[in-house]
């Protein structure tokens, strides 16, 4: 979730993975996927940095998880290949 502003003030929390669409004409608006529309004060590059942040953290906090199973590598072997005569 990021955490955007209302003109009035009011801030309000949003699921960038809805966010279709930002204008900035000249307020900044968000279109939902659903048609959800949203006029926020902060600028266009302001809530693409949030949204960037937050997948940003998302991927980080993923990449630090220590998986509950031991990973066993398989057993390789070398392939010879094949000769041209014995085709």
């Amino acid at each position: 979730m990021v955490i955007v502003t209302r003109l009035n003030g009011e801030r309000f929390a949003l699921n960038p993975d809805l966010v279709q669409r930002i204008d900035s004409v000249p307020d900044t608006i968000l279109t939902l996927v659903d048609g959800t529309k949203y006029i926020v004060r902060e600028s266009m590059a302001e809530v693409i940095e949030l949204i960037n942040e937050q997948r940003a953290g998302i991927i980080a906090r993923a990449q630090n998880l220590v998986p509950d199973v031991e990973y066993v590598q398989p057993d390789l072997t070398l392939v010879t290949p094949i000769a041209e005569e014995d085709k």
